[in-house]
């Protein structure tokens, strides 16, 4: 797996936005957030690689994502995310 590239603000904006609101769509995180569904849809699945959110059903080109507890650790760390070496393995801990 690459290393953990996050975007700020735009990241932790997504996962404050779902855990706050629960699982959702790009075009409502859009708007919860203030940036464009389609920065959205970009930092989804980068957001999914890192284990910080999943896709979810019902049906598989849904488009509903919830944040994962992986996405909740760095949430609650994001204050340390420039200061740490490695961002990866502070979560995880």
């Amino acid at each position: 797996m690459a290393i953990m590239k996050l975007r700020r603000p735009t990241d932790f904006l997504i996962l404050e936005a779902l855990d706050k609101r629960g699982r959702n769509v790009a075009s409502n995180l859009a708007a919860h957030t203030g940036k464009s569904r389609q920065n959205i849809n970009t930092r989804l699945p980068v957001l999914a690689d890192h284990g910080l959110v999943r896709k979810i059903g019902p049906k598989k080109r849904s488009g509903l994502y919830e944040i994962t507890p992986k996405g909740q650790a760095a949430l609650a760390h994001r204050d340390e995310y420039r200061r740490a070496k490695d961002f990866e393995q502070l979560i995880e801990d």
